[in-house]
């Protein structure tokens, strides 16, 4: 019998941060997106440590066990446990990055360090310095500071230690390496051979130049990195509007307390040892050896050179058969409920819906939520040009969108002054939510538009994102979504919901009562069966009520890409439960609920997780599916993801992430095959037509 009954979330967590890193270990991934999975890898264990294992390890400060939160183990172990876990992916990571290194020099691509450029590639390095990289360098020399500088969580430096000549006084310096610049600089070609160097070594070959007034015996440079406890503290002061309460505390996270602190292994003992005393780094902080290069993260915008033939092939955005881009969206959807699931179909619907509410003069207002946003934003666009039309337009902004606070709050200045109503959310709840409604005189009466996401309106992470958006003129569903705004005014009122499903107030008892009616199909000896799709499934309460459909005999299929706290096929507890996770070139991001109900299946799309936090606080919307083709489609839609043999890999307790076992099964990558699916509907309509 296990010791638990779920697994940490972190752990879990950890455990799929490591499937993202075996896609950047896998063969049969092209080079140059290996590359870019060891970036993703590096920017999510940043994330990681200033959100999530930095409220750990407040906890664990506090002196509180916390095992109740916890799944059973106490703060102080699960921070132990976490650093050993990262220490161990930071190694894997520097092993693998060396292979694929090796790898592209087969392919005649060289990542070089300062130590073997050429006398050509010295010259383009000696005018790319003085004339791009100099200016932009921030230069701070230590030793007589009455104060230590701040330095930027998650940016790269190099710390620096020159011993003089004749006093061999030593002195401490810290270079930042500057965001403004690409960190990879693309060297002149030599016949087919092309060459990288990273700016760090640029810096390292400049040393010189930079230090020419010091008289000093020699001079080294380790890179540095630390990782500082992103949680806003937001500000009571009942006189300050929001945007001026994110705003401080957005700039108030800054001088966050450290949570990781990252070094070049190869650092002298007494340069590491300045710097950590001075910037009071203790050991209960995440001290983490790493190789030559951090900041891996910025391998996620490694240059292409040209070669694509290293690259995944680029599947082209597909249309949504029966619904065009050249014609009027809103005619089509009035009489029927339409689907798209990017990044498989074109975003292009979604913005030119709004594009056509903004110029249609039969349009006179239009809502809508919106939680992150691209960096130029033609949603932001559509809105403004709506309201410069003469409609109402109504948003609902998320201030508190974790490290989109900024953007947001710009976004938010800008439609405030273009005459946007804007909604800054209810206290104590993020709004997560992905609904927009528009309302439109026809036969001078008001009908409804809108649509239902489970991803954010943002046209840069469609690109990658898999999320399916409905589309639908059902006059009912349009109404709860009105009462939703409603409850943005006026949220001490508690809306009742005649088909939408909301969160804080509905969700969670509303999945018992449908996991409930599973239980008693089964019971009753009727086939039923339960299929989940989601990112994140980490309540306990929730994690309970799937424990008990199994031992009544349900049977429960969990596609879940992200953290599974749930622990499948155990006997006597979750035998009837499988579990697994998709990674591959696509980020797994819809939410997908499926109810057999012994034939009169049900199915629901949502932007709420099994999580905690999105069950009970969050403004969350989970819609039914009405149209039975869109039903179909969604359920298609999972069991292609099912049948995932290729970049699948198990939910297990031991966290070891084995791959789906094929068998005598073909190969069966379910990202590829859904791609075929949509093409397949497209060509199916063509021959009726």
């Amino acid at each position: 019998m296990l010791e638990h009954k779920y697994i940490d979330r972190e752990k879990s967590w950890l455990a799929f941060n490591a499937r993202v890193l075996q896609e950047a270990a896998d063969d049969s991934v092209p080079l140059l997106d290996r590359l870019r999975f060891l970036g993703i890898f590096s920017n999510n264990m940043d994330e990681f440590f200033r959100v999530r294992f930095a409220a750990i390890r407040r906890l664990s400060l506090s002196g509180i066990s916390g095992e109740k939160y916890l799944g059973g183990i106490s703060a102080q172990q699960l921070v132990k446990d976490i650093t050993e876990i990262v220490i161990q992916q930071q190694s894997e990571s520097l092993r693998i990055l060396n292979i694929i290194e090796t790898k592209l020099g087969k392919e005649n691509i060289f990542i070089i360090n300062e130590n073997e450029i050429s006398r050509e590639q010295e010259n383009f390095l000696k005018d790319f310095f003085i004339q791009k990289l100099s200016p932009e360098l921030v230069t701070i020399i230590l030793n007589d500071l009455a104060e230590f500088p701040l330095l930027k969580d998650t940016l790269g430096y190099l710390a620096v230690k020159l011993v003089m000549n004749q006093t061999a006084e030593v002195r401490y310096a810290v270079i930042e390496i500057p965001k403004t610049i690409n960190r990879f600089v693309v060297l002149p070609s030599n016949n087919e051979k092309q060459y990288i160097i990273l700016l760090d070594d640029v810096i390292r070959h400049n040393l010189s130049s930079i230090f020419n007034i010091f008289d000093y015996e020699s001079v080294s440079a380790h890179m540095i990195k630390i990782t500082r406890d992103a949680q806003l503290d937001i500000d009571s002061d009942l006189s300050k509007s929001m945007i001026e309460k994110i705003s401080t505390s957005v700039k108030d996270r800054r001088i966050g307390e450290p949570v990781r602190f990252i070094y070049d292994q190869l650092i002298e003992k007494d340069t590491l040892q300045f710097f950590l005393d001075k910037m009071k780094i203790v050991s209960t902080d995440s001290i983490i050896p790493g190789g030559r290069y951090h900041n891996r993260r910025d391998y996620m915008n490694f240059p292409n050179l040209g070669r694509f033939d290293l690259l995944y092939k680029t599947n082209v955005p597909l249309p949504i058969p029966g619904l065009s881009l050249q014609g009027s969206i809103l005619e089509k959807i009035s009489t029927k409920d339409y689907l798209l699931n990017a990044p498989y179909q074109s975003f292009s619907y979604l913005t030119k819906f709004l594009r056509e509410a903004a110029l249609d003069p039969k349009v006179t207002s239009i809502k809508i939520t919106l939680y992150r946003l691209a960096k130029n934003s033609q949603i932001i666009s559509s809105l403004i040009n709506a309201a410069k039309n003469g409609k109402k337009v109504t948003v609902q902004i998320e201030l508190q969108a974790r490290f989109d606070e900024a953007s947001n709050i710009s976004y938010a200045e800008q439609m405030k002054t273009e005459g946007i109503e804007l909604i800054f959310g209810i206290k104590g709840l993020k709004v997560h939510s992905k609904i927009c409604v528009i309302e439109r005189i026809e036969n001078e009466k008001i009908k409804r538009y809108g649509f239902i996401s489970t991803g954010n309106f943002n046209e840069s992470t469609a690109k990658v994102y898999t999320d399916v958006t409905l589309f639908t003129s059902h006059q009912q569903i349009l109404k709860d979504i009105i009462k939703i705004f409603e409850f943005f005014d006026i949220n001490y009122r508690v809306h009742r919901y005649k088909h939408l499903i909301v969160s804080p107030h509905y969700t969670r008892t509303r999945f018992y009562k449908l996991i409930d009616r599973e239980i008693l199909h089964a019971s009753a000896g009727r086939k039923t069966h339960i299929k989940l799709k989601m990112n994140s499934l980490s309540d306990f309460k929730m994690i309970d009520k799937l424990y008990e459909a199994s031992n009544a005999g349900v049977k429960i299929q969990l596609e879940i890409r992200g953290i599974c706290s749930l622990i499948p096929g155990i006997p006597g507890m979750s035998e009837n439960i499988e579990a697994i996770s998709i990674v591959d070139n696509y980020l797994e991001h819809s939410r997908i609920y499926i109810f057999g109900n012994a034939g009169q299946t049900e199915v629901y799309i949502s932007s709420a997780d099994f999580m905690t936090r999105n069950l009970d606080g969050r403004v969350e919307v989970t819609c039914p599916i009405y149209d039975q083709e869109i039903k179909n489609e969604l359920i298609d839609n999972f069991d292609l993801g099912w049948k995932g043999n290729v970049k699948a890999r198990y939910h297990s307790y031991k966290l070891d992430n084995k791959y789906r076992v094929r068998k005598h099964d073909p190969v069966f990558r379910a990202q590829l095959e859904t791609y075929r699916y949509y093409q397949n509907k497209i060509d199916v309509l063509e021959e009726i037509i």
